[in-house]
């Protein structure tokens, strides 16, 4: 009968056809609060509960006064991410925990099709000083595990372990785990100034990961962050936007003039090019001639010049972004001051950087940040940032934030492998790619074309000089091809550390790309999960050595797919039209 109730409900609220995770409350050892998380035919996931307030302690005593459910629907629009339209469906219960003096404390619990989220709420308080959690998440100790070091700016080189193998220490989010054929991603969503960031500590030889609150002691509202696990088979959770789901709806009400784009950019490859006017009006005609509407001028701009390339590069018809260290905008004065000044000289956005801290103290300045750029309409990149924690759904001209170890970095290749099921499923990462002279040169040709494919940001900043793309005209000009805004986004394969095929499509078109780290061999991408075709493909692969891509072309049947030998770190990117719109010229491009 129970299992008819929920079927019955699951279509009136036209939830999706598969299983939601089952996420219970129990109540152990003198009260203590458990949720065990139970994704399908796997072990449950159990996670401790509690709040430490500096006047209460809500870890144990607890009896359960009464449970609510509810479930329902939301659709929302976002200008940038894995998908433009949103759909998120919710299950949630609401466990009403007391304790024989009174003290109380609800624990919310969200179920979705991809993964289950719980945060606290203190009924009868309006604020509260928060001292730590009891939270703590353990798993089995041989579940494989793809871990970040905690660092604050989370720019450190993921590894790979098991749960108890890792060595002793605090990780950063995401983190991501192997459970049998589930995959299991701990995250965080919600963040702002109302509360402040954590990490998880692991002590050796344990499948624990407690939460870790990043300052002594955090004035809180009565609610907190969600603490988030997304979990299902590898695409599943790939493709998830339970992040952004769990945000607070925008604040904005005309997002208009936030519009992403590729973007030139010339510190990792010069680092002393953005004190050097003459050579930003070289970035800026690159970018003119190659159709990318920004150019970011990094640090070393002066007042003296920017208002001269603003008005030289919108002759061009291309726009100017603006970096600027976080300390000349940590007050409201500084703000003001800075952020009009570029603004009137007609800057249409800025990249802020090393803010490198999850405090409280800095999750208000990024609240208030983000509400004076709005005012001014410029859009915003977080550099030397914290990860995203759905801030984007909020603040939608926040396009794009770093948190990962990009190419500035020189990371191995490999990364490239693991952000994707990683740092990237949470919000858009600023990793700067498609390095063909710059850098450590580990990954192919091939392989950096299909970056900006498999990597998603509302601002892709190509990573090297106008020269190292424009003695590559095939690959530049299927660079120019692919846009940083997607209608739909689909994991076609993939192994953490090893591959990753990804295909995106915006409009009636979709973009591949497939990259792989290690020796040579075949890399396939199943057209048959994009339904459709037969598709006309236009393909670019690696040539001889570190020279240009070859392009060529071929059709596809519906259900077919495209399987290519590529070299040591290779990979191919493609575009797919359907076979009437290519027959029209030959080719995909546009």
């Amino acid at each position: 009968m129970r299992n008819r109730l929920l079927l019955l409900a699951a279509s009136l609220f036209s939830f999706p056809a598969f299983a939601m995770p089952e996420a219970t409350l129990n109540l152990r050892d003198g009260g203590k609060p458990v949720l065990s998380i139970r994704p399908d035919g796997i072990a449950p996931i159990e996670v401790t509960l509690g709040l430490r307030l500096a006047d209460e302690d809500l870890t144990q005593g607890f009896a359960l006064a009464g449970s609510s459910k509810r479930q329902w629907d939301e659709h929302y629009r976002m200008p940038t991410g894995k998908r433009l339209e949103r759909e998120a469906h919710f299950r949630e219960t609401r466990y009403a925990l007391r304790k024989p003096s009174g003290e109380r404390l609800d624990v919310v619990v969200r179920s979705t099709a991809d993964g289950v989220a719980f945060r606290y709420e203190i009924p009868g308080r309006s604020s509260a000083t928060v001292t730590g959690e009891a939270t703590g998440f353990t798993l089995p100790g041989d579940a494989p595990a793809w871990l970040l070091p905690y660092s604050p700016e989370y720019e450190k080189e993921r590894m790979q372990a098991t749960a108890a193998s890792a060595p002793a220490g605090d990780y950063g989010y995401p983190s991501l785990f192997r459970l049998g054929d589930t995959y299991v991603l701990l995250t965080e969503a919600n963040n702002d100034g109302r509360y402040d960031g954590s990490r998880l500590g692991h002590a050796a030889n344990s499948g624990t990961y407690a939460l870790m609150l990043a300052d002594p002691s955090v004035q809180a509202t009565d609610v907190t962050p969600w603490r988030v696990a997304i979990m299902g088979d590898l695409a599943r959770v790939t493709e998830s936007t339970l992040v952004d789901d769990l945000a607070d709806p925008s604040r904005l009400t005309d997002t208009a003039w936030i519009k992403p784009g590729k973007v030139s950019w010339s510190w990792l490859s010069e680092h002393q090019s953005p004190s050097d006017f003459e050579r930003q009006k070289a970035y800026v005609d690159f970018a003119a001639r190659h159709h990318l509407p920004y150019t970011l001028v990094d640090e070393g701009w002066s007042d003296a010049w920017v208002p001269e390339l603003v008005r030289y590069a919108n002759a061009k018809h291309v726009d100017i972004l603006l970096w600027f260290n976080w300390a000349k905008l940590d007050t409201a004065a500084k703000r003001t001051a800075e952020l009009r000044k570029v603004k009137a000289w007609g800057v249409k956005g800025v990249k802020i950087d090393f803010m490198e801290s999850d405090s409280q103290d800095r999750y208000r300045w990024y609240d208030a940040t983000l509400a004076d750029t709005a005012a001014l309409h410029l859009m915003v990149d977080f550099h030397g940032a914290t990860i995203p924690h759905g801030l984007a759904r909020t603040w939608p001209h926040l396009v794009t934030m770093e948190g990962v170890r990009g190419a500035e970095n020189d990371p191995p290749v490999v990364g490239n492998t693991i952000q994707p099921f990683t740092r990237n499923v949470v919000g858009s990462m600023d990793y700067t790619p498609v390095a063909f002279d710059a850098g450590r040169k580990q990954a192919s040709i091939a392989h950096e074309v299909a970056l900006p494919i498999v990597f998603e940001s509302g601002l892709t900043h190509l990573a090297d000089r106008p020269e190292a793309y424009e003695k590559r005209p095939v690959a530049m000009a299927f660079l120019e091809q692919v846009p940083t805004v997607w209608d739909e986004t689909k994991l076609l394969s993939g192994t953490p550390g090893r591959d990753a095929v990804f295909a995106r499509r915006s409009g009636d078109r979709w973009f591949v790309g497939a990259i792989e780290a290690g020796g040579a061999r075949k890399l396939t991408a199943d057209l048959s999960k994009l339904g459709g075709g037969p598709w006309h493909a236009d393909i670019v692969r690696d040539g001889d050595g570190r020279g240009d891509v070859v392009r060529t072309s071929r059709e596809v049947a519906k259900g077919g797919s495209l399987a290519f030998d590529v070299p040591l770190n290779g990979g191919f990117a493609a575009i797919l039209c359907a076979m009437p719109e290519s027959a029209k010229n030959g080719t995909c491009y546009r």
